[in-house]
């Protein structure tokens, strides 16, 4: 009896850890055709990311000095009454030409701009992280990412930093919120 038992528990143990490991088994399975079907789509995403950011135009310029430039456009701003508007990115960065295209491509908000600012794109890349206009500028790429847009008065004072992200909708960025985000910081008359 004693013997019986005892068979019967091991018996008993053996199948118990048996179909625990074939749970275990089949929930690695499962895991591991999850994590197949998410890098399966990541990969998708990026290779489509990827397609986009190459029909896009290439605003930004590595090579150019930006000190240089910010220094003249607020030149031309004081004559023209204007603020500058400085979209830092790059052209690594799909949200930045899709910002870009946006703006560009929609004659309200092109109109809106080119009527109160002088626009420039503030390269930051490998090539060029024109690390000294991003600290005079407190840097905002490191806090918001980018694009981060950065708002001079006519005199090249700082009035605003914009985190970009506020302004998307969807898998691109919403008219009336880029348009009121312009229309907030067109120079006082």
């Amino acid at each position: 009896m004693k013997k019986l038992l005892i068979t019967g528990l091991l018996s008993f143990g053996i199948l118990t850890f048996s179909q625990e490991l074939k749970e275990k088994t089949n929930e690695r399975e499962t895991n591991k055709a999850l994590l197949i079907k998410t890098d399966h789509a990541e990969l998708q995403a990026q290779k489509k990311a990827a397609e986009e950011k190459s029909t896009l135009p290439k605003p930004y310029n590595p090579k150019a000095n930006a000190e240089q430039d910010i220094k003249k456009l607020i030149a031309k701003a004081k004559k023209e009454n204007k603020n500058i508007m400085i979209q830092a990115g790059g052209n690594w960065c799909i949200w930045c030409l899709r910002f870009n295209q946006f703006v560009q491509t929609n004659d309200e908000l092109k109109k809106i701009v080119d009527k109160n600012f002088l626009y420039y794109h503030l390269n930051y890349s490998p090539d060029n992280k024109n690390e000294k206009v991003f600290a005079k500028y407190d840097k905002p790429g490191d806090k918001f990412g980018y694009p981060v847009f950065i708002v001079l008065d006519k005199t090249g004072k700082l009035i605003h930093i914009q985190r970009s992200d506020v302004l998307e909708e969807g898998k691109g960025y919403g008219l009336e919120k880029v348009k009121d985000f312009f229309l907030q910081w067109v120079p006082k008359k």
